[in-house]
């Protein structure tokens, strides 16, 4: 896939106003736009809290930003009916707290995209934020650790279908923060165990498929996934992917991509920062990968640029920055390496 330094968003938005959300992604990603979080508008759109919305027993206390489930007192009967039937509708994503998944439908209805994005909380992550009744993360329980990698991998499937109504090449990103975690104390679960279950959610999902990591981790654990598209914190962590050239290759020589996660989400960050100092930095990233053995056209030709992470942690003014920095950025990279549109 020719995506030629496309540029396409990760996570959540700080806007309170779906449209005006729509608008500025719409401006800024006109060839890979995707649909953000909403968090600002309550609990009910933070990341975790949406996609456990379809798992059975689930209760979200939006006064102590908590997700719990009483492993002692639920019912999976429904749940795995649907699932056993391929039931996507059973999962489809509640209004309330999807109203950018919703205002992008409605956008683009019609229309035909180039591409499009979605996403869905990675398993690890989720698992570890849906607490059980004695405060410990449900994803260490073997039963209710299946039930939310099934609610996931049903909710990609139903995204997926969804967004192929606007664009015959959706992609859905896993995001997954707290693979930054593995070989802690904090995430006691086994490499084989990322894996078999980053595999398990995307299964089936036709679609693109997407993971997203915000922090240093593993690198070529995961590209011996199933995934096609690697996105990570480039602003912070670009250096860790130079350490694993012969990997990187081979995932990219097998089709696969990278999204580089450029434009920063931190206010200090951000008021440093010019299209100039990032061409310049993403430069330094080329030049690293060439001294490295790697072939800079190819890695050019499969790249996408996006924000380093969510940008719902700044206030309205500077996510727009950051998305102004963005769509000029990847124009100065285009122009400097002479690359097209996404093909």
């Amino acid at each position: 896939m020719a995506w030629n330094c496309a540029a396409t968003g990760i996570g959540s938005l700080p806007h309170k106003d779906p449209q005006r959300a729509m608008d500025l992604i719409a401006a800024s990603m006109r060839e890979v736009p995707y649909w953000p979080q909403l968090p600002a508008l309550g609990f009910g759109e933070n990341m975790y809290a949406q996609f456990s919305t379809a798992l059975p027993g689930v209760r979200l206390d939006a006064r102590r930003n908590r997700i719990t489930v009483d492993l002692q007192a639920y019912d999976p009967e429904d749940f795995y009916t649907a699932v056993v039937t391929d039931d996507v509708e059973r999962f489809a994503p509640p209004v309330e707290n999807f109203r950018g998944l919703y205002a992008l439908l409605e956008r683009f209805k019609g229309r035909r995209l180039g591409a499009v994005k979605g996403q869905v909380t990675g398993p690890l992550s989720a698992g570890l934020q849906v607490l059980d009744q004695n405060g410990k993360a449900a994803i260490y329980d073997e039963a209710y650790g299946e039930i939310i990698r099934r609610a996931l991998n049903m909710q990609a499937k139903w995204q997926a279908r969804k967004l192929r109504e606007i664009s015959a090449r959706p992609i859905i990103f896993l995001d997954e923060p707290s693979l930054s975690l593995i070989g802690t104390p904090f995430a006691s679960v086994s490499q084989r165990q990322v894996v078999e279950w980053t595999d398990e959610v995307l299964d089936g999902v036709d679609a693109i498929k997407g993971l997203h990591c915000c922090g240093n981790t593993d690198w070529p654990l995961l590209l011996s996934t199933s995934i096609d598209l690697l996105s990570f914190d480039a602003y912070n962590y670009a250096h860790t992917i130079a350490l694993f050239p012969k990997e990187v290759s081979h995932f990219l020589e097998r089709g696969g991509s990278i999204a580089w996660g450029l434009i920063p989400n931190m206010e200090d960050q951000l008021a440093k920062e010019t299209v100039g100092t990032l061409l310049r930095r993403f430069e330094g990233y080329m030049d690293m990968l060439s001294r490295k053995g790697m072939d800079p056209a190819l890695v050019l030709e499969r790249s996408l640029i996006t924000p380093q992470c969510g940008l719902g942690g700044l206030d309205e003014a500077n996510a727009e920055r950051a998305l102004e920095l963005l769509t000029g950025t990847v124009e100065a990279i285009r122009e400097r390496y002479r690359l097209g549109d996404m093909e």
